[in-house]
């Protein structure tokens, strides 16, 4: 069982920048790819990054390509999302998931086995 808890969300204006974290426990972090996907109200969960299990490898959704960046801390089981020049769009309710058996870098959110509860960020105009 893998325990996932978000942090870091919050109510920033356009152009400002968010860090958020996700702690891991249960099971072995480094054996896990790790993902970010985001929920906006009346809108379906989307891909919005994803990193490799020693995170030598990285993807984004077109939208946050060159405004996020995704890393993770193995020895520290965290995985964090630097999110820069936000926009009112990407106002949503952020989920760090993990997907035990990566046999590749997924963008979908069936492959992910563990999600966290969330966490909201809000970004004004």
């Amino acid at each position: 069982q893998v325990q996932l808890v978000e942090s870091g969300g919050g109510l920033v204006q356009a152009g400002d920048s968010l860090r958020l974290s996700c702690a891991a426990s249960g099971g072995t972090f480094s054996r896990n790819a790790m993902g970010w996907f985001r929920q906006a109200p009346g809108k379906e969960r989307e891909f919005v990054s994803a990193i490799s299990r020693r995170g030598g490898s990285t993807t984004y959704a077109d939208s946050v390509k060159g405004r996020f960046t995704i890393s993770r801390d193995n020895a520290k089981n965290t995985v964090h999302l630097q999110m820069n020049s936000l926009k009112p769009e990407d106002t949503a309710v952020y989920y760090c998931a993990a997907d035990l058996d990566p046999g590749w870098l997924s963008t979908e959110s069936l492959t992910y086995d563990y999600w966290g509860q969330g966490t909201q960020v809000t970004v004004s105009s």
